[in-house]
């Protein structure tokens, strides 16, 4: 087979319709519109969701709940988890995501208190709650707001 052989395949191409053209066309006069009425005129026709006014479904349903554009998305991460740094370790988020504890920060990250802390940490992310906070400095190590 040459390249100038090649060919599209059977009714693939096909040569476009002409709506309108007479009657002889078997398409012709209204072109498919019919009689008369709002979609048979020229830019005639309704929006989506249109029932005619009657009050549309989308607007009858009841809405629920809401998306507020402020909140922020918080990683949470448990105080247990945190002994596999060593002793001594300053452990922030970029530290947190090579060790595989944290794949997306998102909006911060917060040390939650559950768990134990063996060791003697320096941390250092966005919030922590009371109790992580307690549990760190009596292991000896620090919680630090970033």
């Amino acid at each position: 087979m040459m390249l100038h052989d090649l060919k599209p395949a059977e009714g693939a191409r096909t040569k476009s319709f002409r709506k309108g053209r007479g009657h002889g066309s078997g398409n012709g006069k209204t072109a498919g519109r019919g009689h008369k009425g709002q979609k048979a005129r020229s830019g005639g026709g309704i929006r989506p969701g249109f029932e005619g006014g009657q009050m549309p479904l989308y607007r009858r349903l009841p809405k629920r709940g809401m998306k507020c554009r402020n909140t922020k998305e918080i990683v949470a991460i448990n105080l247990g988890l945190l002994n596999v740094f060593e002793d001594g370790a300053v452990v922030d988020i970029a530290a947190l995501k090579s060790k595989g504890l944290l794949s997306n920060p998102r909006d911060g990250v917060k040390i939650l208190g559950n768990g134990d802390l063996e060791r003697k940490l320096t941390v250092q992310v966005n919030q922590f709650s009371k109790s992580a906070v307690e549990k760190i400095e009596a292991a000896g190590g620090k919680a630090e707001v970033i």
